[in-house]
């Protein structure tokens, strides 16, 4: 998966790489998908999710260039499995998700992989987690209309955002930095996602 899917479209991040190679893909989606779990394509998890294509969670992690020391949020833990990689890279993770079922169930496969540098919460994730701010690198894995602003808010100094914007449909994944007071967006490439849900998101219905 790694040679094939993530190495050959350009990600060459080493310990983005070796994260990668290191985290058992296959125990984060559904026993009777497991024989697609490193397939190239998302695949779905209940509730309307997926967990991401292998090479999106790639692109979105290198472009944070996490070095080991960061604090970081994941907007959407979904099945846990982004939330392992960036846990491997990270000093801390904060993760939020609004289905309590998968946040139940990612945080069961996590600890049974022996993470234990992962705090989990339940709800909106276009709200951040104000009582834990700032944060050195933001990865959001829904696509929404526009980045939060409570997420800019939430940013450290020097601090990076990852997050797919655009339409209901397709978006582009954009590379948001703050320095002092300057905060610049940068568009990386065209994504698909499923909708980022919240108050600074898409509605429910």
């Amino acid at each position: 998966m790694v040679e094939r899917q993530i190495r050959s479209r350009g990600v060459n991040d080493p310990r983005t790489l070796h994260a990668l190679s290191s985290v058992p893909r296959h125990l984060f989606v559904p026993t009777e998908l497991a024989e697609q779990a490193y397939e190239d394509h998302p695949v779905e998890i209940g509730h309307a999710q997926t967990v991401s294509q292998p090479y999106m969670v790639a692109w979105m992690t290198e472009a944070l260039e996490l070095r080991g020391t960061e604090r970081v949020l994941e907007v959407g833990t979904g099945s846990g499995y982004q939330t392992a990689v960036l846990a491997k890279l990270a000093a801390e993770v904060f993760t939020i998700e609004r289905i309590p079922d998968l946040a139940r169930r990612a945080q069961q496969t996590l600890d049974r992989l022996g993470f234990r540098n992962i705090h989990y919460r339940i709800g909106d994730g276009t709200l951040g987690l104000p009582d834990a701010a700032p944060f050195d690198a933001i990865l959001v894995a829904a696509g929404g209309p526009a980045i939060p602003p409570a997420l800019k808010d939430q940013l450290a100094d020097g601090g990076k955002i990852v997050m797919p914007v655009g339409g209901r449909g397709s978006q582009d994944l954009m590379l948001v930095t703050r320095r002092g007071a300057t905060v610049t967006e940068k568009a990386l490439g065209g994504c698909v996602f499923v909708r980022l849900i919240g108050k600074h998101g898409w509605p429910e219905a």
